[in-house]
């Protein structure tokens, strides 16, 4: 059984609270929640273009967690992208974090690569910035932050 020692290098340095949405990269947003809605029984909450990133987004929500699908608005923006060469499927998994810039300092402190060195604006007003899958075991790895979060 491995130990954990608590020394200041190995404290807790950002507070994840959860699984904030899982992405899905799909090729058509309309079928998709058509799928969603009538077969899974789920009920697409928003829809939204986050313009600058390419991207049109459905909602839903399961439990505590959403289901975030993403259709490309761009062949060559990042979903589009991503579809091309892996076809539709889950495209990340989003944490919930508070303090976002500080967990991003301390993440490339300890070497992990950042697709985003700052949080930007993503969909639902939320502060996201993504981790390279380099870092972190294949898997694209989103946070996200609410400030507007009372």
């Amino acid at each position: 059984m491995r130990q954990i020692f608590q020394t200041p290098q190995n404290l807790i340095f950002m507070k994840l609270s959860h699984i904030e949405h899982i992405g899905i990269a799909v090729k058509d947003l309309e079928s998709s929640i058509k799928f969603y809605e009538d077969v899974l029984g789920l009920e697409c909450y928003a829809i939204e273009e986050v313009k600058d990133q390419k991207v049109k987004t459905a909602f839903f929500m399961l439990g505590g967690t959403k289901i975030e699908l993403l259709e490309s608005t761009d062949p060559e923006g990042p979903i589009g992208k991503f579809i091309d060469k892996k076809g539709e499927g889950v495209h990340h998994l989003a944490f919930a974090v508070e303090g976002i810039e500080n967990a991003l300092a301390v993440l490339k402190d300890k070497g992990v690569q950042l697709v985003d060195q700052q949080p930007r604006r993503g969909a639902e007003g939320l502060d996201i910035a993504f981790l390279h899958p380099k870092s972190t075991g294949g898997v694209l790895t989103e946070l996200c932050e609410n400030k507007n979060k009372s």
